[in-house]
């Protein structure tokens, strides 16, 4: 099997969070909060036209995943949202950041854009994250008709402000994703 290529970071992400445990666990929980993402400067030509756009997906590196064991990633881990359950979950059906491949996927409000910065809103990154792509929520192509099933995260309740500190119990929590 061939290495594979790095991804190409396009960007930075400054937000006010430094702790995992203390960063919202999704964007859209965190609605208000804003943040700024700075482009490199050979990339800022590509931004526009994106100010056009209320949203955008940012595609992130979660390049400081808690905890993150050396070795292969377990597939069956504990979502933040289920650790009062200590219920396992496979990995492909949790939102969190300890992945095979630690790819992130926000959906932010784009506030601003100017030059090669992206002012937004609905921050669930850690100052520092690494963007890899940016692309603009379209209502069309991403949101699907009815009423979605949405396996597990449909019997929970989940919080606006969720953070995984605010979701372990204390001392009986089981590290792991939302």
């Amino acid at each position: 099997m061939s290495q594979p290529v790095p991804p190409t970071v396009i960007g930075v992400v400054a937000s006010p969070y430094t702790e995992t445990e203390r960063t919202p666990i999704q964007s859209s929980l965190n609605r208000s909060e804003e943040a700024v993402l700075r482009l490199a400067p050979e990339y800022a030509d590509g931004l526009d036209g994106l100010a056009g756009f209320d949203y955008a997906w940012l595609i992130t590196w979660l390049h400081r995943p808690r905890d993150q064991a050396p070795g292969p990633t377990a597939l069956r881990q504990v979502p933040y949202l289920l650790r009062a359950q200590g219920r396992r979950i496979g990995i492909f059906a949790t939102r969190g950041p300890r992945r095979v491949s630690p790819i992130g996927l926000s959906l932010i409000r784009v506030l601003a854009v100017a030059g090669d910065t992206v002012r937004f809103a609905g921050v669930d990154l850690l100052d520092g994250t690494p963007v890899l792509d940016i692309k603009p929520y379209v209502t069309r192509f991403d949101r699907p008709p009815g009423e979605p099933r949405c396996g597990w995260f449909d019997e929970i309740t989940i919080e606006d402000g969720s953070t995984p500190s605010g979701l372990a119990p204390p001392g009986a929590s089981q590290p792991g994703p939302s």
